[in-house]
């Protein structure tokens, strides 16, 4: 897909593009640490009937962070709308993936749009995990040596460790592309602020005033979100829709691209009738 790639300045960031194919425009977004990589085995599949745009994240990918400040939920949805808005895309539906789900629903906030969610982070950490773990990532990403610290000791091994800690296993190839993301420290960084940063309890708050249809897909084998985070969000969506996958992980869309496409196509097709 690098030939369907590009830099736009849209500012406070300078953000990674990738977009293909031609028909209503489907936007994809990554969750937390990943990048238009995570796409490579849906994007093709998609783009044979749509109009497929694919982000990096500010700082993660090839994306350049232009506001350090502006990792957080509503920071993040707001100026992916205002590049939205930059390049005249209408999109049809925004599909997002883990924290992309989130931030797809921020966005049909003010502009209500279909949304489809893979594995959905829905839901924040609970008891101690809730103030432990962003207190950690904060903690880290106020360290300028943390992110080079952590990226000059990544190896396959340990890579191919925190990938089978969610629930998926990848080819060769999809380990290869995860260690070359932990191997860059901007890119770690902007992860680690990324989750310091972030907060769904406006989201949360707000599920019952979404009016877009959303569709939230689950893998049973997801070890990193439960399913149950969908489910619980889907009770209080006006217009939700489960859809489950069985004997694979967060990472489904990559374990089983052409079975997520397929799903996907279904509920574009649901929406629009």
């Amino acid at each position: 897909m690098a030939d369907q790639s590009r830099k736009v300045l849209c500012r406070p960031h300078k953000w990674h593009v990738q977009e293909g194919g031609s028909g209503d425009t489907l936007l994809l977004i990554h969750g937390a640490g990943g990048a238009t990589q995570s796409w490579r085995g849906l994007y093709p599949l998609l783009t044979r009937t749509h109009h497929v745009v694919a982000i990096d994240l500010p700082g993660q990918g090839f994306t350049e962070i232009g506001a350090r400040a502006r990792c957080n939920l509503a920071h993040m949805a707001e100026d992916l709308s205002a590049l939205v808005a930059h390049q005249g895309w209408t999109p049809t539906a925004l599909i997002g993936h883990s924290a992309g789900a989130a931030i797809a629903l921020q966005m049909a906030r003010t502009s209500p749009t279909h949304v489809i969610g893979i594995n959905a982070a829905l839901s924040n950490f609970r008891g101690v995990a809730g103030w432990l773990f962003p207190m950690m990532a904060k903690a880290l990403a106020l360290n300028p040596l943390s992110a080079k610290l952590f990226s000059r000791t990544a190896t396959a091994a340990s890579v191919r460790n925190l990938i089978a800690g969610t629930g998926s296993r990848l080819d060769a190839e999809g380990e290869a592309l995860y260690l070359r993301l932990v191997q860059d420290a901007s890119h770690v960084d902007a992860t680690l602020m990324m989750m310091a940063q972030w907060s769904l309890d406006g989201l949360s708050a707000a599920l019952p005033t979404i009016k877009s249809r959303v569709d939230l897909i689950t893998a049973d084998g997801d070890k990193a979100v439960p399913p149950k985070s969908s489910a619980d969000a889907a009770q209080r969506l006006p217009d939700a829709w489960l859809h489950r996958i069985e004997n694979l992980g967060h990472l489904v869309h990559e374990e089983d691209p052409d079975r997520v496409a397929t799903l996907i196509q279904d509920c574009l097709q649901a929406a629009a009738r």
